[in-house]
């Protein structure tokens, strides 16, 4: 008889990540976790990778929610996909929790999953104060990493600059690739010379240089910007095709940036991708800081694309207490160590093997 159960487990930041926003000192993530012995895996979890004050399913409902959706596990994936639409995050953990059920955590076979392939990846830099902003960036320096994404809105922008153009003094774009990451800092009004700094610097691309609520703005940045823009929380709530293909229709960006927990797991990035696709648009995906679970699931995804843009899938070392799993960065990549399936280390109310 198949049953199922949620979790809840804390992650903890190693220092504070934050901006003049608010500080994220722990991440709560929920488990879904089923249990079916009639599969191969008579046991599959799946990560709720809901992030407050971000995702769309951040509401009261979501905790009801799950429950629900555990009450009635027997309805099957398909069913409760659809009846999770407003719940992207839960969307995506169902996928996990199914797709464990017959596979484990080798969700798609690739080079990648059986750790003979790394996956190209950037190298973040939290926002913060400057010394905490520069201390990163040389971190990563020294980790190997040829592309770096900067968070900027945490302190001002011409300390924001200083900290990029120290950079590019050091490396120039044929061995560096610098992103920015502005998550909606700037406004009408003040992006076109922030804009045109950055093209000075060779700046591979900015994500959401404006709120997702200025769509008219985005447009307009989009259509003149000197350098390519990345849509990333205007994704957030786009929930049928409809929407998406009016969105990338009327702000028409260079890119976009796939969350699988905020858009609905695979399919829902493979909707995007679709879209995306037909009208001349690129992609990468990056994490929404899931625990190594999610991350996993995120990365054995990406590594069926055979992509070679470096992915935003190095959050895992944020945490003092991340789950142990497989994921190793190195130099750069992301790899899988040792066996996917057995090198687990899992909290005992979130434990799947028997």
């Amino acid at each position: 008889m198949i049953k199922a159960t949620v979790h809840s487990y804390l992650l903890n930041f190693k220092q504070p990540a934050g901006t003049s926003r608010g500080v994220l000192r722990t991440k709560e993530s929920f488990f879904l976790r089923i249990e079916d012995p009639t599969t191969p895996f008579a046991v599959g979890l799946g990560e709720v990778g809901v992030l407050r004050g971000l995702s769309v399913d951040d509401v009261p409902e979501l905790e009801s929610q799950l429950a629900w959706t555990a009450e009635n596990i027997h309805l099957g994936l398909e069913v409760l996909y659809a009846r999770n639409s407003a719940f992207p995050s839960i969307q995506f953990a169902l996928e996990q929790a199914f797709s464990h059920l017959q596979h484990g955590f080798h969700h798609f076979e690739t080079p990648f999953s059986r750790g003979a392939q790394g996956q190209a990846i950037n190298g973040l830099i939290w926002m913060g104060t400057k010394h905490f902003m520069l201390d990163q960036i040389q971190r990563r320096l020294e980790e190997g990493f040829g592309t770096l994404k900067m968070k900027v809105g945490a302190i001002s922008w011409a300390d924001e600059l200083a900290l990029l153009k120290g950079i590019r003094e050091r490396f120039s774009s044929r061995d560096l690739t610098l992103r920015v990451d502005a998550n909606g800092a700037f406004s009408r009004s003040s992006i076109d010379p922030v804009l045109h700094e950055l093209a000075a610097l060779e700046v591979h691309s900015i994500e959401q240089p404006l709120p997702t609520t200025d769509r008219d703005g985005l447009s307009e940045v989009c259509a003149v910007s000197p350098i390519p823009v990345a849509l990333d929380e205007s994704l957030i709530g786009m929930f049928t095709k409809a929407d998406k293909e009016l969105l990338l229709d009327t702000v028409r960006p260079q890119y976009i940036i796939l969350k699988p927990s905020f858009i609905g797991g695979w399919r829902g990035a493979d909707e995007w991708i679709e879209c995306a696709a037909a009208r001349g648009i690129d992609w990468w995906a990056t994490s929404a800081l899931e625990s190594t679970v999610g991350m996993n699931a995120i990365a054995q995804w990406t590594a069926t694309k055979h992509l070679h843009t470096p992915q935003g899938l190095g959050t895992g070392s944020l945490y003092t207490n991340n789950i142990p799993g497989p994921l190793e960065v190195k130099k750069g990549e992301l790899w899988t160590a040792g066996d996917v399936q057995t090198s687990w280390s899992l909290p005992e109310s979130l434990q799947t093997f028997r």
